[in-house]
């Protein structure tokens, strides 16, 4: 893999941060029911830590020298509260390996720097799949 490949999948993760933030926006307004009391707390903190992980994506992007993706992936059609939960938990599962993969790429291209800035996006999407797991008790 060259840089550029390595610029293009930070933007594919750029787009992944912007589908989170809708996602959650989205269902955080939508869901409803007493058993979603605390997750729905949750996912408005997600909101948050997703826009400070796009953030961190984009200046990435920019510092290696691309530029930075104002492209959302589609964000599926939830019936209920249970199948929001359950797609918010899908994307911050791939969300995950992208983050592993993209470290491990960043060591591989000699950029230390670039992979310590994407570590606390690891770590926090780590956080966040557990919380939606504890949510469906998964």
């Amino acid at each position: 893999m060259d840089k550029s490949e390595f610029i293009d999948r930070l933007n594919e993760d750029l787009g992944t941060e912007f589908q989170s933030i809708v996602q959650y926006v989205q269902h955080a307004a939508t869901v409803k029911g007493a058993e979603y009391g605390a997750i729905v707390e949750e996912l408005n903190t997600h909101v948050s830590q997703e826009l400070e992980h796009a953030k961190v994506l984009a200046a990435q992007v920019d510092f290696l020298g691309g530029t930075p993706t104002v492209q959302v992936p589609e964000i599926p059609d939830c019936p209920d509260g249970a199948a929001a939960l359950k797609a918010d938990l899908e994307l911050e599962e791939r969300q995950l390996q992208r983050y592993r993969d993209r470290v491990a790429e960043a060591g591989d291209l000699g950029l230390p720097d670039v992979a310590e800035a994407l570590r606390p996006l690891l770590t926090q999407t780590q956080d966040h799949v557990i919380d939606l797991r504890d949510a469906l008790g998964t």
